[in-house]
């Protein structure tokens, strides 16, 4: 999903659609940014950042705290219709999963095909976006469902791999992160 926290919000309150809008804790309190809507993200904040800074990159940031119970309701409804899809769905996070649709690909036609359904259902049914990577494995399946958000659909083959992932940089890859030393200080 695309700031899903933020996304909900968005939705539960229609009068912060298109405003900068960030979800977590008290930035008074060593809060942290749990979602940055994609107006907020232009001033460079992003999740798991501590909310004092992300407040001091965008002072007019609106801060709302978490609702839990919301977002696990709607992630519900989420994977409700993935299952309309596969049984084979494979949750990471609450917005966010896998799914192998190799067994229903007779039924529901191509992998493509799926993909752009369930990001149509999602839209109609709940009024919300989702990006959707589509790729032979996983790792490859999560690097896609990345590049190209928010709503974005991205489709990785043997065929075009070589040519999606050169260009990268490896920070894109999931699970790395790269650090270094400058004048002895990380």
């Amino acid at each position: 999903m695309d700031a899903f926290y933020a996304s909900v919000e968005q939705l539960d309150h229609p009068e912060l659609a298109g405003k900068p809008l960030v979800v977590g804790g008290d930035p008074k309190a060593r809060g942290v940014v749990a979602a940055a809507s994609y107006e907020v993200r232009k001033y460079g904040v992003h999740s798991a950042m501590p909310m004092s800074q992300a407040i001091r990159l965008c002072p007019h940031a609106i801060v709302l705290p978490v609702r839990m119970q919301r977002y696990v309701q709607v992630s519900q409804e989420i994977r409700r219709i993935f299952e309309r899809y596969t049984p084979l769905v494979e949750p990471l996070s609450l917005d966010e999963a896998f799914l192998d649709v190799t067994g229903s690909l007779r039924l529901f036609g191509s992998a493509e095909a799926i993909g752009l359904n369930i990001k149509s259902h999602i839209k109609q049914d709940l009024r919300l976006t989702g990006s959707v990577g589509i790729a032979p494995n996983k790792f490859l399946a999560k690097l896609a469902s990345d590049l190209y958000k928010p709503d974005g659909f991205v489709v990785i083959t043997e065929q075009n791999k070589q040519e999606i992932l050169d260009p990268l940089p490896v920070s894109r890859i999931w699970g790395v992160v790269i650090s270094y030393c400058y004048d002895g200080q990380e």
